[in-house]
């Protein structure tokens, strides 16, 4: 059966589940750049990103059934079993794994600024802070980072960021304003000559 690209994610997962091999390739061409990219911030290696990439659509193939529509989107499930993983491997290994300088592989692109006013990492220029911020992001201790992951680079609202975590929402809100503001204190150590004059960089684009 052909699967098209409009199908919703929930239905490519009762096809898949009917025996539609066409069905998983779909979901998984849409979902795993979004897996990995998650893993990817969140731990700073490739090779995690890879492994929690393979494990999470390996249970998504092994236990599909696993998945409850009523408790949110298969996306944010997804998300969340990327999470889990990732936290296990860094809690095996280490705080985190520093991101090599030349590992970006395009996966933290710095595009042109899209940066509300108000926004309070504004004064972050395009160039030179983009290195500064991958390391104050991952520096950030595992709660604060993954709400800044999935909020500001991922573009998740609270609720869905609430069903990655599995936390309540006010939750998800306190600590994505106080990862911030932690992310900004980190960040005011980036000498005030890189801060400046070409404009600014929405967190998400510059990484």
């Amino acid at each position: 059966m052909k699967v098209h690209a409009t199908t919703s994610d929930e239905e490519l997962l009762r096809l898949m589940m009917a025996g539609d091999e066409d069905a998983f390739v779909s979901l998984y061409r849409r979902r795993q750049g979004g897996v990995y990219r998650f893993a990817l911030r969140m731990s700073g290696s490739e090779s995690v990103a890879e492994d929690v990439t393979q494990e999470v659509f390996i249970a998504l193939m092994r236990k599909p059934e696993v998945y409850d529509q009523k408790r949110g989107s298969l996306n944010t499930w997804l998300y969340g079993i990327a999470r889990n993983q990732v936290l296990r491997l860094l809690h095996r290994d280490r705080p985190y794994v520093a991101m090599p300088e030349d590992a970006d592989g395009g996966e933290w692109p710095a595009h042109e600024t899209l940066i509300a006013d108000d926004d309070p990492l504004g004064d972050l220029t395009r160039n030179e802070t983009i290195g500064a911020v991958r390391q104050a992001v991952l520096a950030l201790p595992e709660h604060y980072r993954e709400v800044i992951v999935l909020c500001e680079l991922h573009e998740m609202n609270y609720a869905e960021a609430a069903e990655v975590i599995g936390c309540p929402i006010g939750t998800v809100r306190s600590r994505l304003n106080r990862g911030r503001a932690l992310l900004v204190e980190k960040l005011k150590s980036v000498s005030r000559a890189t801060v400046a004059a070409e404009g600014v960089v929405s967190l998400r684009y510059a990484l």
